[in-house]
């Protein structure tokens, strides 16, 4: 098992976060193997080494996105005591992304549009990453009094505002998003 200061892990660190930046910027399939290493400074053959194919690599940057957003939105949800406002959270953490420079709409959704129909593993941490979303959306409702079926309509809600975002280039939608989810709240809370 590897830690933080073993330099197999902090190169391996180094490499997927390169490839994620080139790659959330110009895609996928535009960026080569050895455009990775050259930006990440290492050699193919510990490229290679840490990742034998460009999929493994691929995989790799989509689980570091998924521990990113996962821990993003639990620090956005932090100190929160009102279970609404933990629901609500998620749509004030969509508009600090939605406004960073680097946005380029869900990496997910990217990869899944570039790779999903050839690569069954890219499709599968895709689905797994926004099944896991929906489900911590459905536990949120589920806390705050509602029914899980409040969780997944704020899911779509996300959703649809990560995508508008990303192709309007409006940073507004997670606004939108989450005066349209104040709503659906107070309708399934304040009538209980």
């Amino acid at each position: 098992m590897t830690n933080a200061t073993d330099p197999t892990s902090e190169t391996r660190d180094r490499v997927v976060a390169t490839a994620d930046a080139l790659f959330y910027a110009r895609g996928i399939n535009a960026v080569g193997m050895d455009e990775v290493r050259t930006a990440a400074g290492v050699s193919l053959k510990r490229l290679y080494a840490e990742f034998p194919g460009k999929e493994q690599l691929v995989l790799a940057v989509l689980a570091s996105r998924h521990r990113q957003w996962e821990d993003g939105l639990a620090q956005t949800a932090s100190g929160l005591d009102d279970p609404r406002q933990r629901l609500l959270a998620v749509f004030d953490f969509l508009e600090v992304w939605f406004r960073d420079d680097t946005f380029r709409g869900c990496g997910f959704i990217n990869a899944f549009g570039e790779l999903g129909a050839t690569s069954p593993a890219v499709a599968a941490a895709a689905r797994e990453h926004k099944q896991s979303f929906q489900d911590r959306i459905a536990h949120l409702a589920v806390e705050a009094g509602a029914d899980e079926a409040l969780g997944l309509q704020l899911a779509l809600l996300a959703e649809g505002a990560q995508t508008t975002a990303a192709i309007a280039g409006r940073a507004d939608a997670a606004v939108q998003a989450r005066r349209a989810a104040e709503t659906l709240v107070a309708a399934a809370l304040d009538g209980r």
